[in-house]
């Protein structure tokens, strides 16, 4: 499976950190930027590119970090195709593929700490969404309102 990845200054010091784990599990990863320590730079300018490749299939899943997470997630979510959601907990990074076929996970870079991040990680890139009907035809409603 093909992983993008993505961090601003927030989140780089997290992503140099999750980076040799991810390829190390297997997975082959792109990296998105940033590619060093930049105070100035903006989340967008690494997660929009990220969030399109997502939605294209360039990548199968992404993970984005900033510093709290919640710019990642919300500029990730502007892309059509794109289910970000930020996590910081194992049950919602398994439930959220399995139920809403999140597609990309947002982190926090200065709230969640290195192991909790790498299981966090893992469990998203081991779920499965489960195609239940009740959880297609929720997909389908939220998906509606990107046309």
């Amino acid at each position: 499976m093909k992983i993008g990845i993505a961090a601003d200054h927030g989140g780089f010091q997290l992503k140099q950190i999750l980076s040799p784990i991810i390829s190390k599990l297997g997975y082959e990863l792109v990296d998105f930027g940033a590619k060093e320590q930049n105070d100035q730079d903006d989340y967008p300018d690494f997660v929009i590119p990220l969030a399109r490749a997502v939605a294209s299939k360039e990548v199968q899943r992404g993970i984005a970090v900033c510093g709290s997470g919640v710019g990642a997630s919300i500029a990730a979510n502007k892309v059509t195709g794109v289910r970000a959601a930020l996590v910081h907990d194992h049950f919602s990074a398994h439930q959220g593929v399995e139920d809403d076929d999140m597609n990309l996970l947002c982190l926090g870079g200065r709230v969640v700490g290195n192991n909790v991040a790498q299981e966090i990680i893992q469990t998203f890139l081991q779920a499965k969404f489960t195609e239940a009907e009740r959880h297609v035809r929720r997909l389908q409603k939220v998906k509606q309102l990107e046309k």
